[in-house]
């Protein structure tokens, strides 16, 4: 009986160290890091026009879907595979609501002080998006992820339009390190260039 304990316990605790990076149908590389994805794609393309054709990136979203069965809340790494910069975004996919971009989104990292986004200050919209939030400050963006190594989940608040109560979700931050691992790792993984 003790064995078939032991061997369980290895089996159970082996297991999410023996994970290991897969190649999706999509052409990227990905791997899961408990509540969070990892993906490179195979390709740079340093002429996209999104990020897509020259980043590795790694999200968590909420626990809230939309009609799509995607998570209507979404953080998202970023790292760029041509200089290695880290970029910080906040994906907003609601099906009825909508971010109220006169006021500031908030993240609440437990034992801090709230990280106030102001749309056109802190945040911004890059690219051909209109619901995904970048912060517009290197700086910035290097001190959230520190704050997110350091921490297991964070409370993002959105605003609402026409509504006086805003959005409150937690987001998980475990994964965020071995995600960071990941995309340093593989960026310069490809298929082609």
């Amino acid at each position: 009986m003790r064995f078939a304990i032991a061997l369980a316990a290895l089996i159970a605790f082996a297991a999410p160290g023996m994970a290991q990076p897969f190649h999706h149908p999509y052409g990227e590389w990905r791997e899961y890091f408990r509540d969070w994805l990892a993906s490179c794609p195979d390709n740079i393309n340093e002429d996209a026009t999104d990020f897509y054709g020259y980043s590795c990136f790694a999200s968590t979203g909420s626990q809230t879907r939309n009609s799509a069965n995607l998570p209507a809340y979404k953080l998202t790494l970023i790292r760029n595979r041509l200089d290695g910069t880290l970029d910080v975004a906040i994906t907003i996919a609601t099906d009825k609501t909508a971010y109220d971009e006169t006021r500031p989104m908030r993240l609440l990292f437990s034992g801090s002080v709230p990280v106030m986004l102001n749309m056109g200050a802190e945040i911004e919209t890059r690219f051909n998006t209109t619901n995904q939030y970048f912060v517009a400050d290197p700086e910035l963006a290097l001190s959230l992820i520190e704050q997110m190594k350091e921490r297991t989940s964070l409370k993002l608040v959105v605003p609402i339009v026409g509504e006086g109560k805003p959005a409150e979700i937690w987001l998980s931050l475990q994964g965020v390190m071995a995600s960071l691992d990941f995309m340093a790792t593989n960026a310069r993984k490809i298929a082609q260039y």
